[in-house]
């Protein structure tokens, strides 16, 4: 993991709303904002590329959206 400002500063960013989805999952009983939040939680950790970082953060919030968008 690179400790540039940058990096800690979108971790953090991305921590924070993987926090807010887990939260949301956990309250509503919804596994797809549960492990989508999760997931946004434990990958910045390990990925040290931020184009990667910002990419996986996308495709998430993408699947999550496509997911929820299917079920309705």
């Amino acid at each position: 993991m690179n400790f540039d400002a940058t990096s800690i500063l979108s971790g953090l960013f991305i921590g924070l709303v993987g926090m807010f989805l887990f939260l949301r999952g956990k309250r509503e009983a919804d596994l797809k904002c549960l492990g989508t939040g999760l997931t946004m939680c434990v990958y910045p950790y390990f990925v040290s590329s931020l184009v990667v970082t910002w990419g996986v953060f996308a495709a998430c919030l993408g699947v999550l959206y496509l997911l929820a968008r299917h079920e309705s």
